[in-house]
C-alpha cells in the first residue's frame, strides 16, 4: 500500500517542528473535520476532512463564507495525519508553513453522497456540525490549467444557515480558537451559528420537553447578562410585560455544570470564593446544568432588600444571610434558551426551583400587572423600583429595550474623586466628591454626598480613600469650588440616592447607600431616563431587521470586540475598493470594527481629517477637515473657538464614529499633533521618513535607526510606526506647553542638523528633485493644522497598507512600510498597541534638547 502521508512527511523536519509525524485514530461513529487558522506567509484557513484514514486538506485563503454567492478558492494540498486535527502551535521559521496555527473550528461532517466518488470526481457534498461551521457545503474541483496544486471552490449550499456576506462574516466575527471547547457531535445543534443568526428557524425541541426555539448547545465558559434600560414612565401595553421587584443588591450569574458551581458578577469577575455558603446551597439544590441569572440581596428587619446590609455582609465576611433571587435561565439542561421567549424560560426556571425548596435561593415572582400601581406600591414599601420585561423577548447579552427599569427616586452609581475633612465631632471624612464620566471618558464633577454614613463606615472610607490619595484632581480644572479638598485616584464607586439633578449638573439632597465593587469605575455614566415610547420604537426597529452577532457577542467564549453594530447600515458593501487586494467596502468596515478600540487610543481628543475615496484606490480623493456630522454618529464637531476663521474641526469621539465614517467612504484618518483641550500647545512631534526615488528599504531602516539614536542623544524618547505606505513615522511625545511655531521650528532644526551631518542620506528640501536617492525627513507635519496618518489607519494605496505601532527592536525585521494591510492585519493584532505601552509616561519637555542642539526660541 502506498504511504498516503509520503508528501506530508517529505516537507517537514520532525526534529524541529512540533507537528505530528503520523498517528491518530478515526472516531468509531463519525467522520471528523478541523479548520486551522494559519498565519504563514499569508493568513489562510486549512480546511481538513477525515476520509480513508487521513485528513483530506485544502488551503482556503479567505476562509469560509455563509453567503451562497461567495465561491471561496480552496487549493488542494497534501493529506495530513488524523492526529494533525489537534495541532495548535507555531511552526518554526524556515520550516514548511512557518507561522502560528490555531484550531479555528472542529467537529464532525456527514457526506450527502458517496464521499469517495465525490472526492474523486471533484464534487464533494457534505453537512457540517461544528462550533462555527454548520449546514450544507460543497467542494467543487475547477478545471485546472497545469497548476501544481488543484484549485477547488468551497461554496455554501442553500439552507437555514445561509447569510449575506454584507451582514455576517464568520471569520471576522468568530476569529478565535475552539481548542478548549468539547468536540460537537453529529447531532449537536449549532450554538454559535444560532447566536450569529437568531432569525433563522430554530430546531424544534418540543418532543424533548423543551420549547421549540431551544437549541442543544455546549455550556459556554462565559456569559454577559442582559441589562435593563431606565425609562421615564410605564409602557402603554402592560399586558405584554412581566413586572418584578427591582432588587437593591448585586447582579450575579451562576454557572452550574454537575457539582461545579461558579458565581460571576455582571462584569465576569469570579466571586465564588466570596460566596461559599451560597455556592454550597446551589450544589445542594442539584439544579440542571446551565447559566442562571439573578440578584443577591440582604433583607433588613422588615424584609426589604438593603444595599447597605449587603455591603456589610461582604465587609464582615458573613455572607450567610445573602438571598439569591433567580429570574432567568439563558442556558438550561444542555440547551441554549436565549431565543426562547422570556415567559417560557421563566416557566422552566420556576419548575426547577420548586423541586428543591431553599430560603437562600428563590424564584423572582411576578410583582403584579399594573405598572403604575406597582411603582407606587414599591416606593411605599421602601423598594428601589420595578423591572419590566417583555413576555416574548429573547435573552440578549447587552443593554436592551426589552427590559426596562422604573425607579422610585433618583439613584445611581458615582465615581469618588475626592473628599473633604470632617467637621465637629465627625471622624474620618466630611463628604465625598462625586463624578460621572462623559461621552469622552472625562470625569465630570457631579456634586457631593455628606449624609448616610455611620461612624464605622466613615472610618472605613477614610482608610480606603487614604490608600488612593493623589495630588492631582481627577476632575477638569476649577470644576470643584474651594481649595481644601483631598483628591483620590478615581477607582472607588459609591451608590447614592438623591432628590434631583440641578441645571449645573450636580445632585441635590444626596444620601450615601454604600460602595460597589461589581462594576469598573470607567463605565460609570450619568443615567438618563429614556422616554418609554422611544425604547419601544428601538425594539420594534431592531426586531424587524436581521440581527448580527453584535447582539450576542459577549455570550460566546470566542467572541471578539469590534463586531458591526446592528444599527449600522452599510451601502454598496460588495463594491471592490482596491483591485490589487480585492478588498471590498464591507471588508474595510469590518477591519475598522476589528481595530476600532486600538485606534481610539490614537484618535481620542485630536482634530481629525478624513480622506474619502468614493471610487476606491486610484479614484478621486476628498479631504474633509470640516463636515456636517448629523449622519455620522460618533463623529462630532469641535469647539469653533479652536479655529475661529474656519468651520469647526472634526473629532472621532468613539469607535462607532470610525465605522460611520468608513460607511461614508472614508479610508484614511489623519490626526493633528494637539488635543482639542490644549489646542495651542502640541503634545507630540512627528518625523515622517519619506524616501525619494531609488531609495531601498534597507536605507529607510538605517535612517530610522539614525533618527532614533539622535533623538535619544537629545534626551527625547521616541516611538516608531509603519506609515502604511513607503516609509516610517517617528513620534516624540511632548509636554511643557510650547506653541506650534516653536515645536515646528525645533523639528526643522533637527532635520537640518541630520541633513548637514549626513548629506548623502538625508535631504533637507522636500521637492522630488532634491531627494533622488535620499530620504526627506518631513518636519512639516508639525505645523498648526498639519496632520499625519493615524495609527491603524488604512491608506488609499494599492494593497491598502495600514499604519501600525512597532517596537524599535522590531525595526530590523520589518519588510516595508506597508508590511501589514487590511487583509493580513490578523497577523499583528496579538501585539496591538503594546509596543507603545510607555508612550504617555515618556512625554518630555524640549528644554534640554533645545540647549543641546543650540536652538533658541525666537
Amino acid at each position: 500500500m502506498p504511504d498516503a502521508l509520503k508528501v506530508y512527511k517529505s516537507k517537514r523536519n520532525f526534529s524541529i517542528t512540533t507537528e505530528p509525524a503520523d498517528g491518530g485514530e478515526s472516531a468509531p461513529d463519525a467522520l471528523t473535520f478541523v479548520i486551522q487558522k494559519h498565519w504563514a506567509s499569508r493568513l489562510h484557513y486549512d480546511f481538513r476532512l477525515e476520509l480513508d484514514g487521513t485528513m483530506k486538506s485544502w488551503a482556503v485563503p479567505k476562509g469560509p463564507s455563509y453567503d451562497t454567492r461567495d465561491k471561496r478558492m480552496a487549493v488542494h494540498v497534501e493529506d495530513h495525519p488524523i492526529s494533525y486535527s489537534s495541532f495548535e502551535g507555531t511552526i518554526p521559521e524556515k520550516q514548511y508553513g512557518a507561522g502560528k496555527v490555531i484550531i479555528w473550528d472542529k467537529g464532525t461532517w456527514q457526506p450527502l453522497d458517496d464521499p469517495r466518488k465525490g472526492y474523486e470526481s471533484g464534487n464533494l457534498k457534505f453537512e457540517m456540525h461544528g462550533h462555527k461551521m454548520h449546514g450544507k457545503w460543497v467542494l467543487v474541483r475547477m478545471k485546472g490549467k497545469g497548476e501544481k496544486q488543484e484549485p477547488w471552490l468551497l461554496i455554501k449550499e442553500k439552507d437555514d444557515y445561509t447569510r449575506p456576506a454584507a451582514e455576517f462574516s464568520v471569520v471576522d466575527e468568530l476569529p478565535d480558537s475552539v481548542s478548549k471547547l468539547p468536540m460537537p457531535g453529529a447531532k449537536s445543534v449549532k450554538s454559535k451559528a444560532r447566536a450569529a443568526a437568531p432569525e433563522k428557524p430554530a430546531s424544534k425541541a418540543s418532543s424533548r420537553g423543551m420549547p421549540e426555539a431551544a437549541v442543544k448547545a455546549a455550556l459556554p465558559e462565559t456569559l454577559s447578562p442582559e441589562l435593563a434600560t431606565l425609562v421615564d414612565q410605564p409602557p402603554s401595553d402592560p399586558a405584554n410585560w412581566i413586572f418584578e421587584v427591582k432588587f437593591d443588591g448585586y447582579r450575579l450569574l451562576a454557572r452550574i455544570e454537575g457539582k461545579q458551581v461558579q458565581l460571576f458578577t455582571r462584569n465576569g469577575h469570579d466571586w465564588t470564593h466570596k460566596l461559599e455558603p451560597l455556592q454550597k446551597e446551589l450544589v445542594k439544590l442539584k439544579l440542571p446544568d446551565g447559566w442562571y441569572d439573578g440578584e443577591i440581596v440582604v433583607h433588613d428587619e422588615n424584609g426589604r432588600p438593603n444595599f447597605g446590609l449587603l455591603q456589610l455582609a461582604f465587609d464582615g465576611s458573613n455572607t450567610a444571610d445573602i438571598v439569591y433571587f433567580l429570574f432567568d435561565a439563558p442556558y438550561f439542561k444542555g440547551y441554549d434558551l436565549r431565543a426562547v421567549p422570556l415567559e417560557a424560560r421563566r416557566a422552566l426556571l420556576g419548575a426547577a426551583l420548586e423541586k428543591g425548596a431553599s430560603e437562600a435561593v428563590r424564584f423572582s415572582s411576578e410583582f403584579g400587572t399594573d405598572p403604575e400601581e406597582l411603582v407606587v406600591a414599591a416606593c411605599k414599601l421602601g423598594l428601589e423600583g420595578v423591572i419590566g420585561k417583555r413576555r416574548d423577548s429573547r435573552y440578549v447579552t447587552r443593554r436592551s429595550p426589552d427590559w426596562i427599569k422604573l425607579k422610585c427616586g433618583q439613584r445611581q452609581e458615582f465615581v469618588i474623586g475626592g473628599y473633604t475633612d470632617p467637621q465637629g465631632s465627625r471622624a474620618g471624612i466630611g463628604s465625598l466628591l462625586l463624578g460621572t464620566h462623559d461621552k469622552d471618558g472625562v470625569l465630570q464633577y457631579a456634586g457631593n454626598v455628606g449624609s448616610g454614613f455611620t461612624q464605622s463606615v466613615l472610618r472605613d472610607l477614610k482608610d480606603k480613600l487614604s490608600a488612593l490619595d493623589t495630588d492631582e484632581s481627577p476632575f477638569p480644572p476649577k470644576a470643584v469650588a474651594g481649595r481644601k479638598h483631598h483628591w483620590v485616584k478615581p477607582k472607588l464607586i459609591a451608590e447614592v440616592s438623591f432628590a434631583e439633578w440641578t441645571s449645573a449638573g450636580a445632585i441635590r439632597h444626596a444620601v450615601f447607600q454604600g460602595l460597589r465593587s461589581d462594576k469598573p469605575a470607567k463605565e460609570i455614566r450619568r443615567e438618563v431616563a429614556k422616554h418609554v415610547e422611544d425604547t419601544m420604537q428601538t425594539q420594534t426597529t431592531t426586531a424587524a431587521k436581521p440581527k448580527t452577532r453584535a447582539a450576542t457577542r459577549k455570550a460566546e467564549p470566542a467572541a471578539p470586540e469590534g463586531t458591526l453594530p446592528a444599527t449600522l447600515k452599510v451601502t454598496n458593501g460588495e463594491r471592490v475598493i482596491d483591485e490589487q487586494s480585492g478588498t471590498t467596502k464591507i471588508e474595510l468596515i469590518r477591519y475598522y470594527a476589528l481595530v476600532g478600540p486600538l485606534m481610539m487610543e490614537h484618535l481620542k481628543g485630536r482634530p481629525v481629517s478624513l480622506v474619502r475615496a468614493p471610487s476606491g484606490v486610484g479614484g478621486e480623493l476628498f479631504f474633509q477637515k470640516h463636515a456636517e456630522v448629523g449622519k455620522l454618529p460618533g463623529v462630532k464637531q469641535m469647539d469653533p473657538a479652536l479655529d475661529p476663521d474656519h468651520p469647526p474641526m472634526l473629532e472621532v469621539g468613539s469607535a462607532s464614529g470610525i465605522l460611520s465614517a468608513a460607511q461614508w467612504n472614508v479610508v484614511e484618518f489623519h490626526t493633528q499633533n494637539a488635543i482639542g483641550k490644549n489646542y495651542e500647545t502640541p503634545n507630540r512631534m512627528v518625523f515622517d521618513l519619506d524616501p525619494g526615488e531609488g531609495v531601498d528599504w534597507a536605507a529607510i531602516q538605517e535612517a530610522a535607526q539614525l533618527m532614533h539614536a539622535f533623538l535619544e542623544e537629545l534626551g527625547l524618547p521616541c516611538f516608531l510606526k509603519t506609515s502604511g505606505g513607503k516609509g516610517l513615522h517617528v513620534v516624540v511625545p511632548l509636554k511643557g506647553g510650547l506653541d506650534w511655531d516653536t515645536v515646528k521650528d525645533f523639528s526643522q532644526e533637527v532635520v537640518r542638523h541630520l541633513a548637514a551631518t549626513l548629506p548623502d542620506r538625508f535631504a533637507f528640501k522636500s521637492g522630488p528633485k532634491n531627494r533622488v536617492g535620499k530620504i526627506f525627513i518631513d518636519y512639516l507635519r508639525n505645523g498648526r493644522g498639519a496632520t499625519t496618518a493615524c495609527a491603524w489607519s488604512a491608506r488609499v494605496r494599492p494593497g491598502l497598507g495600514i499604519s501600525v505601532p512597532v517596537g524599535w527592536d522590531e525595526l530590523a525585521a520589518l519588510k516595508s512600510g506597508a508590511q501589514w494591510t487590511v487583509q493580513n492585519v490578523h497577523t499583528r493584532l496579538d501585539h496591538g498597541n503594546e509596543p507603545w505601552a510607555g508612550y504617555a509616561k515618556a512625554a518630555s519637555t524640549l528644554t534640554a534638547a533645545m540647549k543641546k542642539l543650540g536652538f533658541k526660541k525666537d
